[in-house]
């Protein structure tokens, strides 16, 4: 990944990475499973057919508690091919050199409003491409919520934007919500301060297989919320 200097520019260190094996790597998760006696299912991949790399898409984000109280994602995206690659504005571009490369810095308050945008695209396909990074202004103020994508895309959407950017954008709400509810809540702990309560359960309850309302997580660690049926606890409370 780039490694920003100061601020002002980034310094290019990835070059060609060397691959091990599928298999090598497939074994050593595979053993790392068996040693902690895990279950033999595992996310890691199988042994991959004979094959030759070509792509490289590498995602990054980041998140931050400044001192001023305020928090900073930032998030980067480059694509690199392990060949060279015929652009029609730049010529050839020798392996490992950058074809996308963006950053975007999002600057948030408590609730997840922004407070602050900063593009940097170093690296793009066309010189026409940098004029995306103006426009991404637009989404100062609005609130990282319901609704974002639908946000993104009335500010930024179609020629008004970069697809890249907005693709790095939509994404950095969860690296919000991975960065400041938990430290908050860490805070709080810190501070000898309980934890909030709340009649409503978290808002990533009922939105993944894992945090199903009616599953083993949720009555473990929500027992409050388990079976969760919003309408029906309405009735009841009524």
């Amino acid at each position: 990944m780039p490694r920003r200097t100061d601020g002002a520019g980034f310094k290019d260190n990835r070059g060609l990475r060397i691959r091990h094996t599928r298999a090598r790597t497939w074994l050593r998760g595979l053993h790392s499973v068996r040693s902690k006696g895990c279950p033999l299912s595992t996310p890691s991949l199988p042994p991959a057919a004979p094959r030759k790399h070509l792509h490289t898409r590498q995602v990054r984000f980041e998140g931050y508690h400044r001192e001023d109280g305020l928090w900073d994602i930032e998030a980067t995206l480059t694509d690199t091919k392990a060949y060279t690659w015929r652009s029609a504005d730049k010529g050839d571009l020798p392996p490992g050199t950058p074809i996308h490369d963006m950053v975007i810095r999002l600057t948030l308050d408590d609730s997840l409003t922004i407070k602050a945008i900063a593009t940097g695209m170093p690296s793009t396909p066309h010189g026409e491409c940098t004029q995306a990074a103006d426009p991404m202004q637009a989404m100062v103020g609005h609130t990282i919520g319901p609704g974002w994508r639908v946000t993104i895309e009335k500010n930024l959407g179609g020629v008004k934007g970069c697809t890249h950017l907005r693709e790095l954008l939509f994404n950095m709400a969860t690296a919000a919500y991975q960065t400041i509810p938990g430290y908050r809540a860490q805070l709080r702990r810190e501070a000898g301060l309980q934890d909030q309560g709340n009649d409503q359960p978290p808002f990533y309850l009922g939105k993944c297989l894992g945090w199903d309302f009616d599953g083993p997580a949720v009555q473990r660690h929500y027992p409050q919320f388990a079976g969760w049926q919003p309408l029906r606890r309405m009735a009841r409370d009524a």
